[in-house]
Parts: C-alpha cells; structure tokens; sequence
C-alpha cells in the first residue's frame, strides 16, 4: 500500500496540488474540499466577487464558530525546468511531498478537513459550530478573497468567536510558533522634484537624487517606535528608486522613491505619515507622497485561543511553540475585524514560494491532530 493511501491527510494535499490553482484561479480545490465536507453535514455557500471564488463552509449554528480559514491558490510556480519534478504533479521524495502549493498552504487545508471529519465522526452532536472559510484571492491582489468573505458575513450579523488560518508558521519543526498577530503594512511612493539639466552645468539645474538622499539617510537611521509586547520596532525600509532617463549626461528632474512601513501598533499610519512628512519638510524637498495601506496591525493576546493552540502543539508534538508577529501580512487582518481571537498555525515556512517547494510527509497526521485537538478544547459538549 502506498504512503498516500495510508495517510489521509497526504492524499488530500497531493489531490489539492495536483490542481493548478495559480492565483486567482481555484482549479476545482474549494469543490472537492466542499464535497467532502458536505458528506459530514457542512452547508457548503460559495461566495463570488469580481471572477474569485471563495467558500465559506458551515456545520451548526450556535456559539461558540470556530473557523478555520485559509486559501486554495499558489503562487506561480517559476521556470518549471528548475524544479526536480513538476511542480503540479505531486511527489515523494526522500520523505517529503514535493509541489507548489505543498507548504503554503494546501497541506493546510488538507489537514483542517481531516480534522473536521475525524472530530464529526468521534462527537457528531459537538456544541458549537465549525466553519471553513478558503478563498482564491490570497496570494494576488486580495481584494475580492477573504475580505469579500468578511463583508458578507459582516452584513448578515454572523460572527466568528475563535479563528485559526493555516499559514506556514513553523521555523524549524511543526509546532514551534504560532502568529499570534501580524504587523501594518504602509505603502508610499514619493515623488521629489528638481529641476533637468546638463551635467556638465549643474549651477544650472537642480539634482534631486543629491537632495534626498540626506533624508532618505536620516529616515533610514529614524526609531520609529519601540515595539511592544507582541511587535517589534517599526521598520522603514526603500525598496526601489528610479530617477533619469537612462542617459549618462542628463540631471533628472525628479526621483521617485518606494518604500514601506511594517509597523507595530503602537504606531498608526497617521503618526507614521505625519513624522515622515516633517522630515522630508525639514530637508526642504519639493515633494508628493501617494500613500497606501496595506494592512492593519492585529493581535491576539495570551487567553482562550491561544492557549488552547499551545496545549494542542504540546500535546501533539512535545514542542513549546513560541508567540510571534513577524514575517509578512495575511488574510488574519481580514478576519480580525469580524472576530476578536485570532492565530496562524501551519507547516514550517522554509521553501515556500520557493523553487521545490515541499512540506515534511510526516509532519501531515500531527498538523492534522492539532487542529483536532483545538476543536475538541474550544468546542463544548462535544464528548
């Protein structure tokens, strides 16, 4: 017998990546998870916006919804000449699976509906409701995905007491962190004027790259903030500038500079706009900024979820998982607006978005038994 026919979970995850879900295409994975969730007395909406398909998946209707969320597209798998195997065929190798989408995150998902039906079939009339949420939209524009979701359940009045996305969160061995929360992000692209000229006679314009680049030093060099509890610092950080043409004997007339906040919340876009903008003023730039928030800053503090998220990893793995808020944002950001207690936990996050990207087979029944295990703590009377 194969491995894949012995672990459920493992079979689930290769028939997911076998779909060649690049964002925002579904491929048919949220279909055949709602298939399956269906026959354990899931009421399975598909919720479209704009072309994306999201699925939002329920079993009861009392308090307490746990909601396991998370999504079905991939990120483009890059030149598949690169890759050991194709990156859609899924494969075993030397004890790992191997294929886009492995880690990030359809082994995730493959593992809450294990769960889900491992716990239906051991507590049928468990108290409480469970809910998955999955959409098409995570790794794109994620626009019309999660936060689609959101406004529709928002508008109904349905809420969501306790969620968990199935985010790559391990660093080195499942279990060892949780997302506790996640960072803002801030977006702005600045725009310095000078005046064009020749090199040969710089009396005669005006260089803007010589005159930001003091401010750029000074806001490089800036403590924005000090972090707190549950975030670390600030961070401000250039990530591109253009300026000129492209000939070698032109001053440019302007420069444009990218860069963005990942801030703690302790800090608001407000006050982070508003101490930028006094050093730019200080140096004496002329200068337009169009600014774009990406995300809000959210955070779950120690109680109910997560502890019960750091029992469930203990138990299942002897592993004492660390509390964290780093790394990029998530579709958490979303959900936090409609539920008060929200965490990530998934496979470790080493080769995502990578070149033969894959996920540990082993590792596939345990993430499965955590998520189990947080059902059966959150949800009562379900023994």
């Amino acid at each position: 017998m194969s491995e894949s026919r012995q672990d459920p979970v493992l079979s689930l995850a290769e028939a997911l990546i076998a779909r060649r879900s690049v964002t925002p295409e579904d491929a048919g994975c949220q279909l055949l998870l709602a298939e399956r969730l269906a026959r354990c007395g899931f009421h399975c909406e598909t919720i479209e916006r704009c072309g994306v398909r999201n699925l939002w998946a329920r079993r009861g209707s009392a308090a307490p919804l746990v909601c396991l969320a998370g999504h079905t597209d991939v990120v483009p798998s890059g030149p598949a000449e690169r890759w050991q195997s194709d990156p859609f065929t899924p494969t075993q190798r030397d004890g790992r699976l191997y294929g886009r989408g492995a880690a990030d995150m359809k082994s995730s998902l493959a593992a809450f509906v294990v769960a889900v039906e491992q716990f239906v079939a051991a507590y049928p009339a468990h108290g409480g409701s469970i809910a998955l949420l999955l959409t098409a939209d995570e790794e794109g524009d994620a626009t019309d995905g999660t936060v689609a979701v959101v406004d529709a359940l928002r508008a109904r009045g349905e809420a969501i007491d306790y969620c968990v996305v199935g985010e790559p969160t391990a660093v080195a061995r499942l279990g060892d962190t949780i997302k506790n929360g996640r960072r803002g992000s801030l977006t702005g692209k600045l725009t310095v004027k000078g005046i064009q000229g020749h090199v040969a006679y710089p009396q005669l314009a005006k260089n803007p790259i010589h005159l930001v680049a003091p401010a750029i030093a000074e806001l490089a060099a800036t403590v924005w903030d000090e972090g707190d509890e549950f975030f670390p610092p600030t961070t401000w950080q250039v990530s591109n500038i253009h300026a000129g043409n492209g000939a070698g004997n032109v001053i440019p007339g302007s420069i444009e500079v990218l860069f963005n906040f990942r801030f703690a919340a302790v800090s608001t876009p407000a006050s982070l706009q508003q101490r930028l903008n006094a050093i730019l003023e200080r140096h004496g730039l002329d200068f337009d900024i169009v600014w774009t928030l990406g995300a809000r800053p959210f955070g779950t503090p120690r109680g109910t979820l997560v502890e019960a998220a750091l029992a469930a990893i203990r138990e299942q793995t002897g592993v004492s998982a660390e509390l964290s808020t780093s790394g990029g944002t998530s579709d958490g950001r979303f959900l936090a607006e409609i539920c008060p207690q929200v965490i990530e936990i998934g496979p470790v996050n080493e080769s995502i978005h990578k070149i033969d990207e894959n996920v540990a087979i082993a590792d596939l029944p345990h993430l499965a038994a955590i998520y189990r295990r947080l059902l059966e703590k959150l949800l009562p009377d379900h023994v």
